[in-house]
């Protein structure tokens, strides 16, 4: 068994007979920078081995030929109740003990679960949509910093201690720590275009939603 078997989004499909949708990481696939904006036509996918496995994900999930009307989602950090990344924030923020991860400079996309939801909806449903879409909120140029008070003023808790840089590496391990030190700065400009009307746009509205 190959790690394109194990839990890999792409193959978890959302399929009719002649659509097909798949979900993958845009947190993955795009080079972290603290710098660069990506959008659906930027470059990735080939610069370590999560990207390179994101990209294994996305080839497994393709069908060949033109026939067939075929969308993929690179979802951002997925944000809801009950599980996800937020399950792990909550403790340490609700205890007032929270705070951004690093310098909290960098980048970090996301998107509230419902929306992520409605992309693939309207993937499947809309007969224009076709090819890569952003699956993040167009406030996703959110730095860490900005998530890590947001989070907090949802909870009426403070939130400035800061999670080490060598804690995350130790915890994570240095390719994902990279992800969560560095971030990606990424776009929906194809997933505006097509038509999709977000329910969750802005963060502060995403998180007292989550937390209520």
């Amino acid at each position: 068994m190959s790690l394109l078997d194990l839990g890999c989004p792409a193959v978890m499909l959302l399929s009719t007979w002649q659509e097909r949708t798949s979900l993958t990481l845009s947190e993955a696939y795009y080079r972290p920078s603290l710098t660069a904006e990506y959008d659906e036509d930027s470059p990735g996918g080939d610069f370590d081995f999560f990207s390179n496995l994101v990209t294994k994900w996305e080839a497994a999930a393709r069908l060949p030929g033109d026939s067939t009307r075929q969308v993929v989602v690179r979802s951002g950090v997925v944000l809801g109740r009950g599980g996800g990344a937020i399950s792990h924030m909550l403790l340490p923020f609700r205890l007032g003990l929270g705070g951004p991860i690093g310098s909290g400079h960098q980048f970090f996309p996301w998107i509230h679960i419902r929306d992520l939801a409605g992309i693939l909806t309207h993937a499947l449903e809309a007969n224009h949509v076709q090819g890569v879409l952003n699956g993040v909120a167009p406030a996703s140029t959110t730095t860490n910093a900005e998530f890590a008070q947001a989070l907090g003023t949802a909870l009426g808790r403070p939130a400035f201690i800061p999670l080490p840089r060598t804690i995350v590496r130790a915890v994570f391990g240095q390719e994902r720590a990279v992800m969560l030190l560095e971030g990606q700065k990424v776009v929906p400009r194809r997933t505006l275009a097509t038509g999709y009307q977000y329910s969750f746009p802005e963060l502060g509205a995403a998180l007292k939603e989550i937390v209520a």
